[in-house]
């Protein structure tokens, strides 16, 4: 029959080679999730679509933003990086006539859209009218926040010749109108930290044919 020391030797034994065991259990099963995560986080689609007017193929790690395929990968820095939070509007583009926050959506979600930047409105010398009127009517200071602010202005006016409703509207069963109100209130969520709102303003209504 063992002795107490013998006992108290078999119990300090069996949790030191418990405790062995669990570790090297859980060594290995990190070791095999760090490789899965590894190999998960190299991963890379390709992925097609039309960029102001030209088909463009790509081959993205699946966490590339839209913002950054667009700016790092194909050049186009028109389209600005602002809070990337998509709280300011500075990355906003077109994507098939209706605008978003590049900086908010994954570059792999747009297979086969038609994504509009800053740079596909108008050039120099064939200016967009939205272009040429934010020029006319010095719509900006700095101009970090205009690329964002134009694009957002061109949707803006689709939007309520679409009949899309904002949360000033005040009459859900009579087209939306085009009135300051409206597209103070659609605009909101493209931030100028310059304070160029009153110009930008007047430019859009020029654009849309109704008075400031």
């Amino acid at each position: 029959m063992p002795t107490p020391f013998n006992l108290e030797l078999s119990r300090r034994e069996l949790l030191v080679s418990s405790a062995a065991t669990v570790a090297l259990a859980g060594a290995a099963g990190g070791a095999r999730a760090a490789d899965r995560g590894e190999e998960s986080l190299n991963r890379s689609t390709e992925v097609s679509f039309e960029v102001n007017g030209e088909a463009k193929r790509l081959d993205l790690d699946n966490r590339t933003t839209l913002l950054d395929a667009l700016r790092e990968h194909l050049h186009l820095t028109g389209t600005k990086k602002g809070c990337d939070h998509g709280q300011c509007g500075a990355c906003t583009v077109l994507v098939d006539g209706r605008r978003i926050n590049s900086c908010l959506t994954l570059a792999v979600m747009h297979e086969g859209d038609k994504i509009t930047t800053i740079e596909g409105l108008g050039q120099p010398g064939s200016l967009h009218p939205m272009q040429a009127a934010f020029v006319k009517y010095d719509g900006f200071q700095c101009g970090y926040c205009t690329p964002g602010q134009i694009c957002s202005s061109v949707a803006v006016l689709e939007e309520i010749r679409a009949d899309i409703p904002s949360h000033v509207t005040q009459d859900l069963n009579t087209p939306a109108a085009i009135t300051s109100a409206e597209i103070r209130e659609r605009m909101s969520g493209n931030i100028c930290r310059c304070g160029a709102y009153s110009n930008i303003l007047d430019a859009i209504t020029e654009v849309a044919g109704v008075p400031a």
